[in-house]
């Protein structure tokens, strides 16, 4: 993807976020790795979201749309009028709940999955990778590091290379144009992971082990988390 193609796509998806309905409530968004970089072109758009979680809950709704797609709990985990409005951007996880990092995905992205339908929204599939999780990037960055030191595993470790774009239903500008200019001034990953207190040798098996990832990794795809 052309540096300034990934930027639009940024500044699309914002846009969504801040103007139509959500299957949960966006936070924050944030873009990392190529873009972040200044690369171009961009092998792959990372983008982080921070997702909050439904209050309350539709027991009715989630009944209903069970009972007509499959699919539990719809009005719980994802919002029930949007699931209503676009159930063809529902997507479960496998155990048969309606999965908000696969939703979120199917809404930004158009991919992860079928719908109930058989349908896909986006055959074309973006090299996009979007990273939902209940925590800000900063404090994920951080938990995913220590826990993935604790267990030798490197390939749950967050690119800490980061840009905040959009918080609480304010964009940042200045970000999308220094996007644009490739001006952020960004270290190795192995030595950011350093910054974070990994050791030299486990900051560059950790980056080797994320490229290793990357390079396999084709089209749209999402990771859920929850801290």
């Amino acid at each position: 993807m052309e540096r300034d193609r990934a930027v639009d796509r940024l500044e699309a998806l914002v846009d969504r976020v801040e103007r139509e309905p959500m299957p949960v409530p966006v936070r924050e968004v944030w873009a990392f790795g190529d873009v972040a970089l200044g690369l171009d072109p961009i092998e792959r758009l990372d983008v982080y979201l921070t997702k909050d979680v439904i209050m309350g809950g539709d027991a009715e709704a989630a009944a209903e749309f069970e009972a007509a797609y499959g699919i539990k709990g719809v009005g719980t985990s994802v919002n029930a009028e949007w699931a209503e409005a676009h159930p063809d951007r529902v997507r479960a996880s496998d155990n048969g709940y309606a999965a908000p990092e696969k939703c979120l995905a199917a809404e930004l992205v158009g991919s992860e999955g079928q719908s109930p339908s058989g349908s896909r929204a986006n055959p074309d599939d973006e090299p996009i990778h979007l990273e939902v999780c209940n925590a800000s990037f900063e404090d994920n960055v951080r938990q995913r590091l220590k826990g993935a030191l604790a267990r030798d595993a490197y390939e749950e470790v967050l690119d800490p290379r980061g840009v905040c774009l959009w918080v609480d239903g304010t964009r940042d500008e200045e970000a999308f144009d220094r996007l644009r200019a490739a001006s952020f001034a960004m270290p190795t990953l192995s030595d950011a992971l350093g910054m974070l207190g990994a050791d030299e040798e486990v900051a560059t098996a950790a980056a080797e082990t994320l490229a290793a990832r990357r390079a396999e990794q084709e089209g749209a795809s999402v990771r859920g988390d929850m801290v």
